[in-house]
């Protein structure tokens, strides 16, 4: 009986270490936020110009926008491409979310790093972003695993090369306007 006892002390002092030893994650004081960042161990957050920030790994990404979605946050309104270019990592894609019923602005920032770099697409989730995914594929070359349609939106088929990369040539291919000067 005494060795029982010692036992369950052991194992209550072990799970009482293993508390103490990690450190507890700070959420944020919004009900809302904190169910969407809770469930994702990636999740880092901030307020920024009075908005939401929630930065996350690509791996939890799509988690994350279904969780915002599940929460709320049922309005798209952007989702955009950045090139860092000399970073890391150096592509970044925000998607900016809206919550009518509690209002408020959420910005889910993604960071890829890579020359193919690569997030999963959230159109399951938010179909406006359709479009929105096409186009940042186009300009910058993120690829978003499980688009429907991921193909070309702006440039011509055959262009090769994303001219929003900050390493893309500039001013390689003379552009001729309609009742302009002909260019020489």
């Amino acid at each position: 009986m005494a060795d029982e006892e010692l036992t369950e002390q052991t194992a209550e002092e072990a799970v009482a270490e293993e508390a103490s030893a990690a450190p507890e994650r700070e959420l944020p004081e919004q009900a809302v936020l904190a169910a969407i960042v809770e469930p994702h161990e990636s999740a880092t957050w901030q307020i920024a110009d009075d908005e939401w920030v929630v930065m996350v790994s690509a791996g939890e990404y799509h988690s994350l926008a279904a969780a915002a979605l599940v929460n709320g946050f049922a309005t798209f309104i952007d989702l955009c491409g950045v090139d860092y270019f000399r970073a890391r990592p150096r592509f970044e894609v925000v998607l900016t979310l809206l919550n009518y019923d509690d209002p408020m602005r959420l910005r889910v920032r993604v960071g890829v790093d890579g020359d193919e770099p690569v997030v999963p697409s959230v159109t399951d989730v938010y179909p406006g972003a359709n479009f929105y995914e096409r186009e940042t594929y186009d300009l910058f070359g993120i690829d978003f695993s499980g688009h429907p349609d991921l193909t070309r939106i702006l440039m011509p088929d055959d262009w090769e090369g994303y001219p929003l990369r900050k390493d893309y040539a500039v001013g390689s291919v003379p552009i001729q306007f309609k009742d302009a000067h002909k260019v020489q």
